[in-house]
């Protein structure tokens, strides 16, 4: 019996140019609106927004949804020549959301213009 593992089957490798393919076909702007619904959804869950009952404290984590605002912010900032005012409007829209809501959950209250992601936005106040 030998001690050399079988070799891999074409089965479970991934096929590299499918995946190009399919990522070739979607616009960008589809990829950064996917990619801002994401960072949306993620900081919503970091805020204790989550849609489940008693949900919230469970996954509530500031620190990590200071990250996901600020990064969102970032991505609508460099993306808003890029995308239309049709896409964007709701994204911004959301991000200011989830900017009063980490405000509203902070026991520590930033400055105004040092919230997660005001350095793109300027000053968010509640």
């Amino acid at each position: 019996m030998s001690d050399t593992p079988p070799e891999s089957t074409d089965v479970d490798a991934p096929d590299f140019d499918a995946m190009a393919r399919d990522i070739a076909e979607v616009p960008a702007v589809e990829v950064i609106v996917t990619v801002a619904v994401n960072l949306m959804s993620a900081a919503a869950v970091k805020l204790g927004l989550a849609p489940e009952q008693g949900a919230g404290d469970k996954y509530k984590d500031l620190d990590e949804a200071r990250k996901l605002v600020t990064a969102l912010a970032g991505l609508l900032d460099a993306s808003a020549t890029e995308i239309s005012s049709f896409h964007a409007a709701p994204l911004r829209d959301g991000l200011k959301s989830l900017q009063l809501a980490f405000r509203e959950a902070s026991l520590v209250r930033d400055e105004p213009g040092q919230g997660p992601g005001e350095k793109y936005t300027g000053p968010i106040y509640g």
